[in-house]
């Protein structure tokens, strides 16, 4: 099982590359620097990293190379790069740059058919889905909604948000995993719009439906607050789980979650 630090990258007014770090995708806070922070958690032991430019799909603009570039130099663990990914060719000057894998999320979903041509490209994978979903109540009865039983007994299903979160598509999650994995991706970056930043823990139940609908690993992500919402990820079915505030603001290091979930019966990589 893997451990894999996030930095969520976005330009300061000085036009400076910045990990922040927010609550349901917004109030973003500073959290540090992108390449020094990735040197820290490759030191700790991570087994992969990820970089999101969280606002180049927003801002309608490329993915900060320069800064993949850099760390890509620095670390040797593998490098997972998402945000802005709209073509082949951002594909290839991510690779380029030098990353193992490349995220993609609002132009999958604008345009299925990059995840296919992507992964006959360049490899399965090296190709990740990102999907950011969010509860939803209403509607749920509509046909092809896939119903996921909560914490409390109810039911809700899981709606795509694409733009940093920021518009709703109406497309199931649950579904739309099943249809990036026929398209050819390898992996799944699934994060709860709901919990991200929350230190409540990540949204078990979806993370659960998706990891029982599709055969490729599922990274869970949004929400980690403590060592043991790790643990509930990879219980519930999650191949890797993703954190980013506990390790920027130093609560864990990668190491001593780590030897948590070793005494706790999960195989990791020490």
């Amino acid at each position: 099982k893997r451990i894999i630090p996030c930095l969520d990258t976005t330009f300061d007014e000085q036009g400076k590359a910045v990990v922040v770090k927010g609550v349901e995708f917004e109030q973003l806070k500073y959290a540090g620097d992108p390449v020094e922070l990735a040197k820290r958690y490759d030191e700790q032991g991570a087994d992969e990293l990820v970089f999101l430019d969280i606002s180049a799909s927003l801002e309608r603009r490329e993915t900060m190379i320069s800064v993949v570039a850099e760390i890509a130099e620095q670390v040797s663990v593998p490098l997972c790069v998402g945000g802005g990914i709209k073509s082949v060719a951002d594909f290839e000057r991510v690779f380029g740059a030098g990353a193992e894998k490349v995220g993609v999320n609002t132009a999958a979903v604008r345009n299925p058919g990059l995840v296919k041509e992507a992964a006959e490209r360049f490899g399965g994978e090296r190709v990740v889905a990102a999907i950011d979903c969010k509860r939803k109540f209403e509607g749920a009865e509509e046909e092809g909604k896939t119903q996921v039983r909560l914490e409390d007994g109810t039911s809700a299903w899981y709606e795509v948000v694409i733009y940093g979160g920021r518009e709703n598509t109406g497309i199931d999650a649950v579904k739309w995993a099943e249809e990036v994995q026929a398209l050819g991706a390898a992996e799944i970056l699934l994060t709860s719009k709901d919990r991200d930043g929350t230190t409540d823990g990540y949204d078990i139940p979806i993370t659960r439906a998706i990891s029982e609908a599709v055969e490729i690993p599922v990274i869970a992500s949004g929400g980690v607050g403590t060592v043991e919402h790790i643990y509930e990820g990879f219980v519930c079915g999650a191949d890797a789980c993703l954190a980013a505030s506990i390790f920027h603001y130093e609560k864990y290091t990668v190491g001593e979650i780590k030897r948590y979930l070793r005494e706790r019966g999960i195989s990791v990589r020490l």
